[in-house]
């Protein structure tokens, strides 16, 4: 039996997607938290990843960068997410929206990442239903997962 393949071209500019009633149920419960702490507390030290510096040597340099792209960046990313919680139903999907989607759950894994300590050196292992973490780690796996699929759909149309 062939793996799953949740986002596929269609050959025609759009792709479909093909989520189970809870990876939609995950996705568009976990998106509206983001919206909400990027609307709330852009600041907020859990969205490191998503803004990380660019100046690192030059502090004044770094608050002036950040004064001028800090609220574009909060815009798109809130923008992104809402196109996801819209379309969190969706079978098929446009090339504008499944970048979108790309940014969103890129995102959000960001996000989860920074909360669980994550590490470029961590590798996916089970996880200990014990641990009260282990929802937000499946989701953080989960999430790497989907995210290699819909860049792989969108990298088979160029």
């Amino acid at each position: 039996m062939a793996p799953r393949q949740p986002v596929m071209p269609n050959g025609d500019g759009t792709f479909s997607l093909d989520l189970r009633h809870e990876e939609r149920a995950l996705i568009a419960a976990i998106a509206p938290d983001l919206r909400a702490l990027l609307a709330d507390d852009p600041a907020d030290e859990v969205l490191t990843r998503l803004f990380p510096t660019a100046v690192p040597d030059d502090p004044d340099a770094e608050a002036e960068y950040r004064e001028m792209v800090r609220d574009e960046l909060v815009s798109k990313r809130l923008a992104r997410l809402d196109t996801v919680a819209e379309l969190a139903e969706a079978t098929v999907l446009d090339r504008e929206q499944l970048a979108a989607w790309m940014g969103a759950v890129n995102d959000i894994r960001l996000v989860l990442g920074t909360r669980l300590e994550v590490t470029e050196d961590d590798e996916f292992e089970e996880t200990d239903e014990e641990d009260p973490e282990a929802v937000a780690r499946s989701a953080y796996w989960y999430l790497g997962w989907l995210m290699e699929h819909l860049v792989e759909a969108s990298a088979s149309e160029l």
